[in-house]
């Protein structure tokens, strides 16, 4: 279903372009055939003017009774013949070879724009069918998209709930393993091997000494259902370097509100040996969360989502692990 539902997006999206397209292009044909009708009108005007004064031109012609502006005359059928007739006359002056110039020049205009006038139309009539088409399309889409999702509105609200009740879960259990790790943590001694401080994933076991601020776990668990909000740092919203920041800031311990600054804090700690509270980092630093043990940790993952529990195993985080550090 939610395949199906992907889909229809992308198709709509697709219509969404062809609808915008075609309404570009309507826009360039509505704008051409304004300029044409502009320019066949004033062609249109031009030849009749000329016309008018290639009629005065022959009264002038037939009164001065030269035969062979007789011969013109009375042996044309139209005007345009008569036009013609003159145009191989031999007592056509110069003036009237540029008058008759302008007239046939005219006279291609018209037929021209006129031509280009039909095209235009034509052209005109398809894309708005092709914009109808892509319209319609669209109402169909989203139509079918309102159908799919009305009918998957019952499995979203199970997913929903679902993911709810495993995040209730895991707290539960992830909130009995940090009270359990924080007593050990106090009964262990204090003397152990401090590991390399070096800022770089650590491919090799690193022996840390024991997380002494596991208790930033627990309060960043406190957050469970924050929205996500890009550069949060409070119980309003956080983001992910935020929320971290704010829950070692609650146990006495100041970061800077970066991932990739935190990863230069404390000591690395290899994956083997990770305890609640230690860093654990994704994405090429661009994402944190705070290990909260049984291969879990708290995070605030993005826009849209709220602070969560994962699993470290989870595919995209299992793919895009980077280290983890432990501060002391």
């Amino acid at each position: 279903m939610l395949g199906q539902l992907q889909q229809l997006s992308d198709s709509l999206e697709r219509a969404r372009s062809r609808y915008y397209a075609s309404t570009q292009e309507l826009a360039k044909i509505q704008r051409d055939l304004r300029e044409n009708r502009h320019e066949l009108r004033l062609a249109q005007h031009n030849l009749k003017r000329s016309r008018h004064i290639i009629a005065q031109r022959l009264v002038t012609l037939y009164t001065s009774d030269q035969a062979s502006t007789l011969e013109v005359v009375l042996g044309a059928r139209s005007l345009d013949d008569m036009i013609s007739r003159m145009d191989s006359a031999k007592s056509v002056t110069s003036l009237d070879a540029r008058i008759l110039g302008q007239v046939k020049t005219f006279r291609h205009a018209v037929k021209r724009n006129g031509e280009l006038l039909t095209k235009q139309r034509a052209a005109q009539r398809r894309v708005v069918a092709e914009r109808a088409a892509a319209k319609s399309s669209i109402e169909s889409k989203i139509g079918q998209a309102n159908q799919l999702l009305s009918s998957i509105k019952g499995q979203i609200a199970q997913m929903v709930a679902a993911e709810h009740a495993r995040q209730l879960q895991m707290a539960v259990a992830a909130r009995q393993r940090i009270a359990i790790a924080h007593r050990v943590n106090q009964q262990e001694s204090q003397d152990t091997v401090v590991g390399v401080t070096a800022v770089a994933p650590q491919a090799e076991t690193v022996v840390a000494p024991p997380s002494t601020h596991g208790g930033a776990a627990g309060i960043a668990m406190s957050q469970l259902g924050t929205p996500y909000v890009w550069g949060g740092a409070s119980p309003g919203g956080f983001d992910c370097s935020g929320l971290v920041m704010w829950a070692y800031a609650q146990v006495g311990v100041s970061l800077p509100h970066s991932s990739y600054a935190q990863y230069g804090m404390g000591v690395p700690v290899s994956r083997d040996q990770l305890q609640s509270g230690d860093l654990v980092f994704f994405d090429g630093l661009g994402h944190e969360g705070i290990y909260i043990g049984g291969g879990q940790f708290v995070h605030a993952p993005h826009t849209g989502d709220v602070v969560k529990i994962s699993n470290l195993s989870e595919g995209w985080y299992a793919a895009s692990y980077v280290g983890a550090r432990r501060i002391l």
